[in-house]
Parts: C-alpha cells; structure tokens; sequence
C-alpha cells in the first residue's frame, strides 16, 4: 500500500517530524537524486537552506539494484558477505566501482555548491532507505566534512535497520515498516528524477546564494 503520493508528498509528511530544526542554523542535505526531491520539501517547509551530497550505491555485477556498497568522495563501504552471497568476483566489483566513481565525479561536478556544512547540523534526507548502504556513506561523508550533528531522515525505512552510531546521531523516520521489499512500493507516484529536476531545485532557493 502506497504510504506517499509522490516524493514532495513524502517531504512534506517528514517535515512534520523535523519540526523542532525550523528556522535554525541546520543544513537540508538531500542525496541525488530523489533524496533531492524530497529534501527541497522539507527545506521550504522547515525555511531551511538546501545541498546536496552525492553518493554511489555499489549493485551486485548480476544484480544491479541490489547494494553491496556505497562510494561517496574519499569514503567506501562495501559488505564483503553480501559480495560473497552474491558470487561477486573481484574483477566485477572493480568494474562496477570504476564505473560507480565516473558517475560520481559527473554528478558532483553537476550538483556542485550551495551552503557548506562545517560547523552545523545537517539533516540527510532521502526518499528511503533499502540496505542503508548510501545513507551510511553519505552520513560519514558530511561527518568528516565538519558537520556538527548528523540527522539522517527518511520517510520510509525497514523496521529492523538503524544506522551505524559512528555515522548518525539520530534516525527520524516516520515509518518503519516490516513488511519491506522496495522503496518504491510506499510511493503512488515514484518515476526517476532527472538531473535537470535535481538542478533546478538546488538553483531555486536564494539563500543556498547566500550562506
């Protein structure tokens, strides 16, 4: 059963349970590019600035959509069991993170600027969480570029799944559910987002000018 419309719906909803970070001096960092989506609801709901952080999900060689890692900048992980399970071979994996890493110097070449986050809290936001390999990343990611407090937010994750504590302060995430197979069987609406999209929304909040 689908729990959100579309992503800006599932932002707005998340929103509601950030309430208490309104007006304050965190940083709304949303992870390309449906994170991105979601995110820019929660910054106009919150009037918080918007970013974003961009992270490479790692899929099996023969199963791409499911993670055995996350790349972002100088932090990897990879799930050496699931690499195992999935009859990865080291030479596939080396493709598959070769190429994860070309697409993650495009993206962040592409998805570049807005406010920096040393010396505040951010809010890492996507539109949910399957293995967590990406949010983990991307949460140590933000850490070690000097933010003060990560809060990751999601609008759905698995019920049993909670972040690594040397990643994330807190997890906010309104539904945790035990019946979980994908993030987008919660979503009515959960078509890809394009760059363009990720772009304009970055672009079109002034104060991500002027931090």
């Amino acid at each position: 059963m689908a729990l959100f419309r579309d992503r800006a719906d599932a932002g707005r909803l998340l929103a509601a349970a950030l309430e208490r970070w309104r007006g304050s001096d965190a940083v709304v960092v949303g992870i390309p590019r449906g994170g991105v989506v979601v995110g820019a609801a929660v910054a106009r709901e919150l009037s918080l600035p918007l970013t974003a952080v961009v992270v490479r999900k790692l899929g099996a060689p023969a199963h791409e959509e499911f993670a055995v890692g996350a790349i972002a900048d100088d932090i990897r992980l990879v799930d050496e069991r699931a690499v195992r399970a999935e009859g990865a071979g080291a030479a596939a994996m080396r493709a598959v993170e070769e190429r994860e890493r070309a697409e993650l110097r495009r993206r962040s070449e592409l998805f570049a600027g807005g406010p920096g986050v040393a010396g505040r809290p951010v809010l890492v936001v996507d539109d949910g969480v399957a293995t967590g390999a990406t949010a983990t990343v991307a949460c140590r990611a933000l850490r070690a570029r000097g933010a003060t407090e990560v809060i990751l937010a999601v609008p759905v994750a698995p019920a049993r799944w909670h972040p690594p504590p040397d990643a994330v302060d807190e997890l906010v995430c309104p539904h945790q559910e035990a019946a979980f197979w994908a993030v987008g069987q919660f979503y009515a609406d959960f078509t890809q987002t394009p760059d363009a999209e990720v772009v304009d929304l970055l672009a079109g909040d002034p104060r991500d000018r002027a931090v």
